[in-house]
This record gives C-alpha cells, structure tokens and sequence, in this order.
C-alpha cells in the first residue's frame, strides 16, 4: 500500500523535555520543540515560552494531516502537558521499525540510532546525544547559545525523521500504522495518568527496609526453617521439600534449581510457598528507590510498548509497580471519593487458542467459564455433574495441563507443577492432544509455517521473524500472546477515546479509575469494550473478563501477596495497614454488572470495531 495523501502536510516533530523538578515519575516539562513540514521543509522553532503561548500546535493535527515522530508517546506526553488536543493521525517509525525487525537481530539496538544503523543514514554520536540530554536534564537556566544548542539538537532528531522516512516507506504496514499511532496516543495518557500509590506506606517501607530484614527473615522462615542469619541454605530447603512430599525442579548438576522464575513457577502450584519465594524475591531484588513515584504519588515510568517480541509492552520491572513483588502492589490505593478497577481477560490465552485454531471442542469449554473443568468432563476424567469443589484435585491437575501446554512444557515440567509422576503428566498431556485435536493440528502447523516460512503474525499485522536457532516453545505461544497483545490495544485506544481514566496496561488486564459514583458504570463500559476488542482480533468469538474492584480506603492487592504485606506491616508497626482475606477488592459476577447509564460514550460493539480497525 502507498503513503496515504495528507493534504495538511507530513509534520516532522521531536520535543526535548525533562521530568518536572527534576523527580522521575513526575509529568514531562517541555523546553523546546521542532516541527518540520516533509514536503515543503518549512520548520518551526519554538522554545519553551513560545509553547506556553499556543492554545494548540502550531501546525494541523486533524484528519488533513499526519504527525510523524520516533517513540510517539513521548512527543504525545508533551502534547498533554501543554494542554494541546492530540493529533488525529499519527505515524509512529518506531513501532514501524520494530514490526519490521521484530526477531532479527539489531547491532546498533531499535532506537532511533539503531534504525538509521539499519538503513545506512548518517546520525548524531552517541556522546553527543548524551551529552545534550545532559544538557536538558539539567533544567536550566540556560544562555542564548545553550538554548540554541538544545534546538539544534532537537532539530538533528527531526532531520533523521526526515531522512528515514523515505527509507522505512515501503517497511511501513501502511494499513494499520493509523491504528498502531492511535495506540501510541493511549500509551502517552496511561502515562501520564500513572498508578496512585500509598505514600505514607512507601516512605515508612524505604527507611526501614533495612533494619526490619533480619526480624521479616525470622517472621516468615518461622514456618520453613530454611534461613541460617540472612542466608537461604539449600540444604535444609531440600529437607524441607522432602519432609513435604514436594517434587522440585533440579539443575542437570541434580541441585535444586533455585532460580526465581522456578520458585515463582513452584509457588502457584504449592500456595505455601509464596511467602517464601516473596522474601528471597524482595532481599535480592527490592529496590524501592527505582520505583518511579511523581510528587502527586503516582507510579509513572515509560511502559515501553510493543518492546516485546509478542509486541506487548515491557515496562522496567523495577520502576513499574507491577514489576516487583506481588505483596507491593499492597502499596496501590485509590485516592479519597475513588475507586480502582483491575479488569482482565477471564482465561484469555485458552480462549484466544479456541477461536484462532477453530477448535468447537475448546470453544465449548471456554464458553462453560470454567475450561479447565470442561477439559476434564470432556476427557471423561470426572462426571459431568461435578464441580470444581466436588473435584477440585483433577480440577487442578487438568488446569495445570492446559497451562503447561501454553508455555510449551514438557511432562517432566508438568510432573514437578502437579506433584506427580511423569507418567500422569504425559497421561494429561495426552488427553489434551486427544480432546483438542484440531487445536494440535493447527498449532503444530503455525510451527511448520514459523519454521519453513520464517515468520509468524497476528491477525492485525504484528509479526515476528525467525531466527536460525528457533524456539519451539516461545512461537507456539506467539499467537496467543501476540494476539492478546492486538486486543489490549484495541480496547485501550477505545476505552482512552471514550474518556475512561486507564492507571497501566498489565498484560492481559487494564488498571482502570473512576470516581465512586461513576465506577460500577465505568467497569461495565470497560468489561463491553474488551468483549468487542476481543471479538475483533478473533473473528467474532468473544472473550469474557472479571472485575476486581478496590474502592477507597481499600488497597489494591493481590493473593499471593496477602501474607508478606501483612508481615511486612506488622514489622513496620503498621497494623492498620494490613489487608484482611476480605480486603483486596472485589469481583462482582460476570453478566451481573450495572449496566451503564446513558451518557456521551458509546458502548463498542463487533461492528464497530470493525469497521474502525478494518
């Protein structure tokens, strides 16, 4: 497809800006921007008191024109901190440029040094850059010829747009770069927007972290037994494994595999485990000051989107509050007169694996609202009258079969997650071959074709190339999560244009606030946009959610952290701040939601998204 015509002009943009007060986490203050027109070159210089006196840009951002920059959000950060409408086109080359490399390899890296590497143009060194960010970061004042330098500098990123423009054009997914450049426009306000935290919490967590390590060490290892001081030994965590009956994962040495990734792994199988692997979690890992927390205490940090190969987001793990420890997520808390909605797909990669492959068996198990039930009534392993109580052992055991498969796990992985010989994970493994054959079939064909054709992509258009050295697992799961990835999206692009004040995107769930008498509409309205995002990637099949609701002066929090926040309060003399079993948000039924009241937004539906998005 050819460059769309634009009669208002191809706009060239690039801001400089720093975090105001110089405190990460605070919103961007811009000094200065460059905007230049494609096809004429005229350009436009404007310092940052010229900026405070424009009501909009100073160049068309309506439908007649398209806005063009590397990494759009941060160029959109300063359109909201201006106060400026954003433009309706935007063209984002960096987005354009990983789509097109996504999986090979990148000498030079994927910022916009790297992509101009890539195609052989001229750029700036890397010192200078860093030196002029210096430059900028230092906030001023600066002299007339300091601010001409700032500009000039700002100006040497536009001239790169400039040149690689024309090289990336034929690289350019031309059909659905509007819709790639309307998510950028959503990442910048879930930026700005950041996560509302507890700060009163924080503070008393970053001066006494340290002096409560040793009596945390002694409050949680009480049930274990496996510290001797401040030291994990091994030895006496094997002894407690065996005195358990826990099967665990070993290195090809025959130690334990005391990785986090397996301790995380381990935990969601064996449940008592959690404080423990939350402990070593947090003393080898806890940085509390790199979370990035603004003046207002709201967690902001860049959320790095479409970083992964899957093209889902990445935000650091450590200034991104879903990125540590799930008990410090204890630290998320509306404020006064809100509420918080984690809203997420309900068994999203199951349901996404259904509807792509065409399998009706696994559609139908789905549709129950509980697959992992399903699959065993449908492998005949239980009755179908029983329940997930009456059978909650096979339950588990069939659950941890269906995600094993996502992760693309052997049965010896699978015999450690259910506590069982191999022999009864190679049993499950194979009843779901059997009952989901058409599945099967068609995974192991979007293999062949990864493998033999050299790609994989979405059903809108992300991909990603194959290497020499392939991993089986990581492209069986490419479709689910890539595709689940395309519907988050789609559903923050929708719910942002709609109004709705989205905190992050994690994962397969959006972080939603509102006030208390609007939030039960707003979730509504959420739970049918993703519904209808859901039906748009998967051809019509649509994808439920579920609510989890944290109204103030509840905190957010999830399970697996309960039992280390509370210990972490009582050994920081905060008692009140514990969370009861009770306390960490609720999850009103799916299909029981109020429906909401009439007002300017407009519920989403399969057709809308479709003709929006086609």
């Amino acid at each position: 497809m050819n460059m769309p015509h634009y009669p208002g002009g191809l706009w060239l943009v690039d801001f400089e800006f720093h975090p105001a007060h110089g405190r990460e986490g605070n919103p961007p203050v811009p000094v200065c921007m460059v905007a230049r027109e494609f096809i004429t070159g005229r350009t436009l210089r404007l310092w940052q008191d010229d900026l405070a006196c424009h009501a909009v840009a100073p160049f068309p951002t309506d439908a007649s024109a398209l806005f063009v920059a590397y990494y759009a959000p941060a160029e959109m950060g300063c359109f909201l901190a201006l106060g400026w409408p954003t433009p309706e086109n935007v063209l984002d080359l960096f987005i354009a440029f990983r789509r097109h490399t996504n999986g090979r390899l990148l000498p030079a890296g994927n910022g916009l040094l790297g992509a101009l590497a890539f195609y052989g143009l001229d750029a700036i060194a890397a010192d200078e850059k860093n030196a002029m960010r210096d430059l900028v970061l230092r906030r001023g004042p600066w002299n007339a010829a300091e601010q001409r330098a700032i500009l000039d500098y700002c100006e040497s990123d536009v001239r790169a747009l400039a040149k690689l423009l024309p090289a990336m054009r034929h690289a350019i997914d031309w059909s659905r770069a509007a819709l790639q450049g309307r998510y950028a426009v959503a990442v910048a306000h879930m930026e700005h927007n950041g996560v509302p935290l507890d700060t009163e919490v924080l503070a008393a967590l970053e001066t006494g972290w340290q002096g409560i390590q040793h009596s945390l060490i002694a409050a949680v290892d009480a049930d274990y037994g496996v510290y001797d001081g401040t030291t994990f030994k091994r030895e006496r965590f094997e002894h407690y494994l065996i005195g358990k009956g826990i099967a665990w994962p070993r290195l090809p040495t025959g130690a334990l595999d005391l990785q986090d990734d397996t301790f995380k792994d381990m935990a969601r199988t064996h449940p008592q485990l959690a404080p423990l692997r939350e402990l070593r979690s947090a003393l080898s890992q806890m940085r509390l000051s790199d979370l990035t927390v603004g003046d207002d205490g709201r967690n902001r940090c860049m959320l790095s989107m479409f970083r992964a190969k899957t093209g889902r987001n990445q935000p650091s793990n450590t200034r991104f509050i879903f990125g540590p420890s799930v008990w410090l997520r204890g630290l998320i808390q509306p404020p006064p007169g809100y509420g918080l909605a984690y809203v997420d797909w309900s068994q999203q990669e199951f349901g996404i694996a259904a509807a792509l492959s065409g399998d009706v068996r696994m559609m139908e198990a789905y549709a129950s609202g509980d697959p992992y039930l399903a699959f065993a009534k449908q492998a005949g392993a239980v009755p179908q009258d029983a329940t997930k109580h009456s059978h909650k052992a096979e339950r588990d055991q069939f659950k941890a079969c269906v995600l094993a498969v996502q992760y693309g796990m052997g049965d010896e992985n699978l015999a450690y997650r259910i506590n069982q010989p191999k022999a009864r994970a190679r049993q499950l493994l194979d009843l779901h071959r059997h009952t989901y054959r058409r599945f099967w079939a068609w995974s192991d064909g979007a293999l062949n074709q990864a493998v033999l054709g050299g790609k994989l992509w979405t059903t809108f258009g992300w991909q990603v190339f194959v290497g020499d050295d392939p991993n089986g697992r990581s492209l069986c799961n490419f479709p689910m999560q890539a595709n689940g990835a395309e519907m988050l999206r789609l559903a923050c692009i929708r719910l942002v244009a709609d109004g709705v004040r989205i905190c992050a995107p994690v994962h397969d769930a959006i972080l939603i606030e509102a006030p208390l008498a609007e939030l039960d509409d707003v979730v509504a309205h959420t739970q049918a946009v993703m519904r209808a995002a859901s039906a748009a990637v998967l051809g019509g099949f649509m994808l439920e959610s579920d609510a989890k609701v944290v109204r103030y002066p509840e905190r957010y929090m999830d399970e697996r952290g309960v039992a280390m926040w509370n210990t972490v309060m009582d050994q920081l003399g905060l008692d009140d701040r514990k969370v009861g079993a009770g306390e960490t948000g609720t999850c009103p039924p799916v299909g029981h939601l109020p429906v909401p009241a009439k007002d300017t937004r407009t519920v989403l539906s399969m057709s809308d998204i479709e003709c929006e998005y086609a």
